[in-house]
């Protein structure tokens, strides 16, 4: 595991999940305390946000921050990256979703900072829109979409049925997501949420892609929270781990199986030219 700093990705074997986004802002009007924080201003949920400014360059090979992010304001930074790291993180996929990339896909590394072009922080789906653009446009990608058979999990209702609550806001509205990881202990409040959703917030938590097959049409609102180090559920009012925390907490499982998943195959890549 790369351990990141105040706001970033971790990276767990083949899978990478994002941390939650965060930041301060100092108050000082009508004699409020300065270093007391709040939450930052998010971006608008219905925002689709493209690059108004940004540089592409070799990572240095010397820094050993190693990959993540940092988000200040509207600036956006992700660091020391291969390329390989940026599709699996804008398109929601494992490396075994991948083919056709060259080598260097997976070797040589890369740092882009840069400012979208809509205020507020980007939430998950609006930073892998950004990632999606930048490869588009300054590394020349062109993939298409291919359904190949493959080892997955299988997200399905459990015996007991679902335990979720059904979201009666808009039905076609976005997800609200709010999440964190804490002394080992990661917690997803979610409203408003498709089970394709959860499959892709799921899949960043994994080595394999998820694929729902849980039959449910509707959006939900509920909170899953499990201990990420299996080893350390014994721990005193520790969660289960993942695979038990998705049956006991919302009525549904992880079933290893085969079955068709989207993989990304790369007709065209190449390396950035001058900024």
């Amino acid at each position: 595991m790369i351990r990141v700093r105040r706001c970033g990705w971790v990276w767990i074997g083949a899978a990478v999940a994002m941390a939650a986004l965060c930041g301060t802002v100092g108050r000082t009007a009508h004699g409020q305390d300065a270093t007391k924080p709040e939450p930052p201003k998010m971006m608008a949920k219905d925002a689709d946000p493209d690059w108004e400014l940004a540089t592409v360059k070799s990572s240095d090979p010397n820094d050993t921050a190693g990959q993540h992010i940092n988000l200040r304001g509207r600036n956006v930074v992700l660091l020391d990256t291969t390329l390989e790291q940026f599709l699996l993180l804008g398109y929601g996929v494992q490396s075994s979703q991948l083919a056709g990339e060259p080598n260097w896909v997976k070797t040589e590394r890369w740092d882009v900072d840069g400012t979208p072009d809509a205020a507020g922080v980007p939430n998950l789906r609006q930073i892998q829109g950004l990632i999606r653009k930048i490869l588009a446009e300054r590394f020349g990608l062109q993939l298409h979409h291919e359904q190949r058979e493959m080892p997955v999990f299988a997200l399905m209702v459990a015996k007991s049925g679902p335990k979720l609550t059904a979201n009666t806001s808009d039905p076609n509205g976005l997800l609200d997501q709010q999440n964190g990881t804490n002394n080992g202990r990661h917690i997803e409040a979610l409203k408003n949420t498709s089970m394709a959703d959860l499959a892709l917030i799921l899949q960043f938590h994994v080595d394999r892609p998820v694929v729902d097959q849980t039959g449910l049409k509707g959006r939900y609102d509920f909170k899953l929270q499990w201990t990420v180090d299996e080893a350390q559920t014994s721990a005193p009012d520790a969660p289960p781990g993942l695979f038990t925390a998705i049956q006991d907490q919302i009525g549904l499982k992880l079933e290893r199986l085969k079955a068709p998943a989207d993989m990304l195959v790369i007709d065209k890549v190449e390396r950035p030219g001058a900024n």
